[in-house]
């Protein structure tokens, strides 16, 4: 199992080659040419290759994510537990970073736990969505199961993102809509 830190919790006195290369160095032992051939594979797989000498401090926050997925991917889990991915980045840094977590998911044929409050992510990106309350898994289902679910807390829920998203789209335009 594979976790992704909300904030990357990349090592900043290390490159992005060095971050990813650590838990090869650490678990794996792989001979030099070896490992640095699956830092460089790992590294394009993530659209970092350029960015292999740069610190964290050198990277915007969606650099940062993806080398932290980077190096997240390898000890090759079968499972990534991902927590907020797409907090502290603008809408379209958002999209990019999940359509790179479906990608790899894709190519790596990995199982994805994205853990986040943000009902549109978890409506456009997840096959299954289970719903906490109080520590508690109260309602499990595809998306559309979500939607129409009866449970008070869930409808609460659901309406209360739909409300505020409107609302801060209606406050952006100005009252126009």
């Amino acid at each position: 199992i594979g976790y992704l830190f909300q904030e990357g919790a990349l090592f900043d006195s290390m490159t992005v080659f060095e971050n990813v290369a650590f838990p090869l160095i650490e678990h794996k032992k792989l001979p030099k040419k070896e490992m640095e051939k699956e830092v460089d594979k790992l590294l394009s797989a993530v659209g970092l290759r350029e960015a292999k000498d740069k610190y964290p401090s050198e990277l915007s926050g969606g650099m940062r994510k993806r080398a932290a997925l980077a190096r997240t991917l390898a000890l090759q889990p079968q499972v990534i537990l991902f927590d907020e991915p797409t907090t502290g980045l603008d809408p379209i840094l958002q999209r990019s970073i999940l359509d790179l977590i479906m990608e790899v998911k894709r190519h790596f044929n990995l199982t994805c736990v994205i853990v986040s409050h943000d009902v549109p992510l978890a409506l456009n990106y997840g096959d299954q969505i289970a719903f906490l309350h109080e520590g508690v898994i109260v309602e499990f289902g595809s998306p559309d199961e979500i939607i129409k679910s009866e449970h008070p807390f869930v409808k609460k829920f659901l309406e209360s993102a739909i409300v505020c998203s409107s609302q801060n789209i209606e406050k952006s335009a100005g009252g126009r809509l």
